[in-house]
């Protein structure tokens, strides 16, 4: 199995207890959408000394957490969860990390992204994903659901798109090998 040297940042015991069946590795719970302070200076401590990976659900109360530690801790990594890799084996089951598979989890965490810290450089224009067909149309939410796991930045929708790109600054040719992908098996 294999160890990561940096903490893990998950929701729940649920999601640790899932983690522990694909790797080795520390996690740190938020225990819940609502980070106290005192868990965003053990975050802080965390990546000054080991590192940090937030792996959040992926929905609307992961993508909160994750934007409230980015804004806090600059600097950290991130791994996504795609969306139908969380879905839970029972009905009324929340999407989460806690429903993954061990092979889902390990893929997440092989795609880490550190956020840049300073301005980072808009490399894929708003033409480009137009021009990719994600933006627009009747296949747009699905290209962008698709091209996310591709590149294994989590889904967003539209607006976010270019900021997430941005963000994590992928590179053209990444994008376009992707989108190329999308493309051939959509034939």
């Amino acid at each position: 199995m294999k160890k990561i040297k940096e903490v893990i940042v998950v929701e729940g015991k649920d999601d640790t207890k899932r983690l522990a069946l694909a790797v080795d590795a520390d996690t740190l719970e938020t225990n819940g959408s609502a980070i106290s302070e005192a868990t965003l200076a053990q975050i802080k401590t965390l990546q000054a000394s080991r590192g940090v990976i937030v792996f959040t659900d992926p929905d609307f109360s992961g993508e909160r957490i994750r934007k409230t530690i980015s804004a806090a801790v600059p600097g950290v990594k991130h791994a996504f969860l795609p969306r139908k890799a969380g879905v839970p084996t029972k009905a009324g089951g929340s999407l989460g990390v806690e429903h993954a598979s061990p092979a889902a989890i390990q893929t997440a965490l092989a795609y880490l992204y550190t956020e840049q810290i300073d301005e980072p450089q808009q490399l894929i224009s708003h033409h480009d994903l137009i021009a990719a067909g994600l933006l627009a149309g009747p296949t747009a939410r699905q290209r962008r659901e698709q091209l996310g796991e591709r590149l294994g930045i989590g889904y967003v929708n539209g607006k976010q798109l270019p900021k997430r790109l941005q963000l994590f600054q992928i590179q053209p040719a990444d994008f376009w090998a992707a989108v190329d992908q999308l493309t051939t098996e959509e034939k």
